[in-house]
């Protein structure tokens, strides 16, 4: 067996909303959408799941309280992409920061509170 790839799921009790948060928001492109309730979200080769729940995803608050992530996003620019998040009226968790371990970070939440980080190495 040959794993070629790994599609994390997050859950959302407003599908219409995060598809658009992740679509207008970070520029993921719509791959599928299967009756409403389960939507699949490209960026480059890089496939996120939404699944439509009746409750909030109960892992929101112990990541937000733990200082976890529930996906964390490689990418070019963070200080653009984070300025273009501001102007668009994200309210950034933790603004562009360098860490120790070599990397540039910015926090922030999707629609539904999930932990997202965009970071790139130094």
């Amino acid at each position: 067996m040959t794993i070629t790839g790994i599609i994390p799921q997050l859950r959302t009790t407003d599908i219409t909303a995060s598809v658009d948060f992740y679509t207008r928001m970070l520029g993921f492109a719509v791959e599928f959408n299967y009756e409403d309730f389960y939507v699949g979200l490209r960026a480059g080769d890089q496939l996120v799941h939404l699944k439509r729940v009746d409750d909030k995803d109960p892992s929101i608050a112990y990541v937000q309280h733990g200082g976890h992530l529930h996906l964390y996003l490689q990418t070019e620019g963070v200080a653009a992409a984070a300025d273009r998040l501001k102007s668009l009226g994200v309210t950034l968790v933790e603004d562009v920061h360098e860490t120790p371990w070599g990397t540039r970070e910015v926090v922030l939440h999707d629609d539904q509170g999930h932990t997202l980080y965009l970071g790139e190495p130094l």
